[in-house]
């Protein structure tokens, strides 16, 4: 598996995602239909510096060798993220016939990152790639 464009293409999209929550917190709550309110507000913005931080975690990590024992730390805690906020999401979604497509979307990739780290987390990087 190619780490590289794994570890990138996360980094991207964390990013993306994390910037979008640090500025525009208020737009995306009317997106989703929520009433706003300063500390929703807030709290989103603290969300997005998390994203924000977990990308460029993943972008310097990612001409790293990672996988098996080697940067354990990095594939354990993207896998957990992508794992535990993709089910969420499925759940969220599944449960609220109404939600936005967009919603679904991110649902998707998440479960696509979360099996993309699960395979990195089990699998010795010298098996099968080239970093």
């Amino acid at each position: 598996m190619n780490t590289k464009l794994i570890m990138t293409l996360s980094a991207v999209t964390l990013a993306v995602i994390g910037i979008g929550l640090t500025f525009f917190p208020g737009e995306i709550l009317q997106y989703l239909g929520i009433a706003s309110s300063t500390p929703l507000l807030i709290i989103l913005q603290l969300l997005g510096a998390l994203y924000f931080g977990f990308a460029m975690l993943n972008w310097m990590a990612k001409g790293a060798l990672i996988g098996g024992i080697y940067n354990k730390p990095v594939a354990v805690a993207n896998a957990a993220h992508f794992l535990i906020g993709g089910l969420a999401l499925v759940k969220a979604l599944i449960n609220n016939s109404g939600s936005p497509f967009l919603l679904w979307i991110l649902g998707g990739i998440y479960l696509v990152f979360a099996v993309s780290f699960g395979i990195i987390f089990n699998t010795h990087p010298a098996n099968n790639q080239t970093v």
